[in-house]
């Protein structure tokens, strides 16, 4: 499985975690760098600058559950 951890920058330019979330679309056409961070941003909310704020994909295994 597939997830995005979003990070942004504080005010002393260190990152930070806010939030991670899993890829649950089934067309991989419809998975792009700009729907992703679309979703950070909604995330991010007034927490801190879109323009700070990164992902990273990562691959969770099949074995670990919620």
């Amino acid at each position: 499985m597939t997830a995005y951890e979003f990070y942004s920058l504080d005010k002393s330019g260190e990152p930070r975690l806010f939030a991670i979330l899993p890829e649950r679309r089934r067309d991989p056409r419809r998975i792009t760098e700009w729907s992703v961070r679309k979703w950070g941003k909604l995330l991010l909310d007034n927490e801190g600058s879109f323009k700070s704020m990164y992902f990273v994909r990562v691959n969770v295994p099949e074995g670990i559950k919620k």
